[in-house]
């Protein structure tokens, strides 16, 4: 995947000023027992835009993306979406939402006995009833398509490469026309060039469809190439946020220590 396509930070200037976020995150706090994985966390995205949240393992990265989605609750604070706290909400209201966002797991998380085909059609045939078999069908080659599977659809997940698969875990993940996509270390596992493919793809997918994004990645590189800002955690917190230019000025030294070992 060769074309190079324009950073989303210009995607993210159309924004009208003064909209809602898609995404905000108020000094949200969540704790295991005794031990407390974020502490006060805030965050927003807006539409065509991509939020990288980068951080040691072990940070809080990956909860708060179970926090989004409503796999988890916060103890305290608020997560809004498109301007509605998502606390306390019924399982069926928490439903609708869920149902526009896309979420990509770290290792794709496809279902190892379903072909390629049948993991995308997956989410159309719970949430899409109203499409006929063929309209689905239809729907899944096009899908694959977007995202360079053209062939293959009836190999199992055990047959193609890792890259390949995130590939498929991004298709599904798009099944639903989301309006958010949450992703979980897209490029971890994969080698330089499988990780520059799939960045190219993520940029792709952010020039045509104006998502609100949210990736959790240990690759600076990848962050630095799909993402508008950055946002370093640490001990809970978000310590730095902005471009990549804003944290190579940081005077935090954990933000230049984490900047120098990436």
């Amino acid at each position: 995947m060769a074309t190079t396509y324009d950073h989303p930070m210009k995607q993210a200037e159309d924004e009208i000023p003064g909209s809602v976020s898609v995404v905000a995150v108020e000094c949200v706090r969540k704790a295991f027992a005794s031990h407390k994985v974020l502490d006060g966390v805030s965050l927003t995205v807006d539409r065509g835009e991509t939020l990288a949240v980068l951080g040691r393992s072990g940070t809080g990265k990956s909860v708060l993306l179970r926090l989004i989605v409503g796999l988890e609750t916060p103890d305290s604070g608020t997560i809004r979406i498109h301007g509605r706290d998502i606390a306390g909400l019924a399982l069926d209201r928490m439903g609708e939402i869920r149902k526009k966002m896309g979420f990509l797991f770290q290792h794709a998380a496809l279902y190892d006995s379903l072909t390629i085909a049948e993991n995308v059609a997956f989410p159309l045939e719970h949430h899409r009833r109203d499409m006929s078999r063929a309209e689905r069908g239809d729907r899944v080659a096009a899908l694959l398509a977007e995202v360079g599977l053209e062939h293959g659809f009836h190999k199992m997940p055990s047959e193609i490469s890792g890259g390949m698969q995130k590939r498929v875990g991004l298709a599904r993940a798009l099944a639903l026309e989301p309006e958010i996509l949450l992703l979980d270390e897209p490029t971890a596992g994969l080698d330089p060039i499988g990780s520059r493919e799939i960045d190219d793809l993520i940029l792709k997918l952010q020039h045509e469809r104006q998502m609100a994004s949210i990736v959790v990645t240990h690759d600076m590189h990848s962050a630095r190439t799909i993402a508008n800002r950055l946002a370093l955690l640490n001990e809970g917190c978000v310590i730095a946020e902005g471009a990549f230019e804003d944290l190579q000025q940081s005077e935090i030294g954990f933000v230049k220590e984490f900047l120098k070992q990436s």
